[in-house]
């Protein structure tokens, strides 16, 4: 059983110029995505699990070598994240399962050897509804400067009976970062960060 891939689509962004101030390096997003059939379109399906299990690991690996390929290798990569949309003759539940299973993700995460999750979404929408990747520091959960979200669209999908299922990268985080981070917050409201029981 293998997934029905009707297209293979890359997004691709710099920007130069932030908040009226040169971006030096350049900020550096992108995304690839994979149109997808939805196997369990317009009808309910009690077990999704022989399609998520067979599905996860074709695109895992395939999107994730689609994106170090793009970014620039792994290392290149500081923020990840991923996302599905179903298309109108699925439910969200169609979109989790492609997403939210370890023989998806793990490829990502491996590659470019992660210790946070890969933060998500899951949404249903027509064609050219917004792709939607939050994307958060590939090692350090609470590092506000890489909390980002690449916004895309694929005018031709998701189809009805279609999933979108795409990953995300960033190279650095925001330029000119200053709102701090959740540690200097819990500094500030007197949190013992040596003392995690603390906090």
């Amino acid at each position: 059983m293998q997934p029905e891939i009707r297209k293979i689509v890359a997004y691709d962004e710099e920007v130069l110029i932030e908040g009226f101030r040169p971006a030096s390096p350049p900020w550096r997003m992108c995304a690839v995505a994979a149109v997808v059939r939805n196997p369990w379109a317009g009808r309910y399906v009690e077990d999704l699990k022989p399609e998520i299990m067979a599905y996860g690991p074709v695109l895992g690996e395939l999107l994730t070598q689609r994106i170090l390929a793009l970014a620039g290798g792994g290392e290149a990569i500081e923020a990840y994240g991923k996302a599905a949309v179903v298309g109108l003759d699925g439910e969200v539940e169609h979109a989790s399962g492609l997403i939210h299973t370890l023989r998806f993700g793990n490829h990502y995460r491996q590659a470019v050897q992660a210790k946070s999750y890969l933060a998500f979404t899951n949404t249903r929408g027509p064609a050219n509804a917004p792709i939607l990747i939050p994307l958060m520091d590939k090692n350090d959960a609470g590092r506000r400067s890489h909390y980002l979200t690449i916004q895309f669209a694929i005018p031709d999908a998701p189809r009805a009976d279609e999933i979108v299922v795409a990953l995300g990268a960033a190279t650095s985080g925001r330029p000119h970062h200053r709102i701090g981070d959740r540690y200097q917050d819990l500094k500030d409201l007197g949190h013992d960060l040596d003392n995690p029981a603390a906090v």
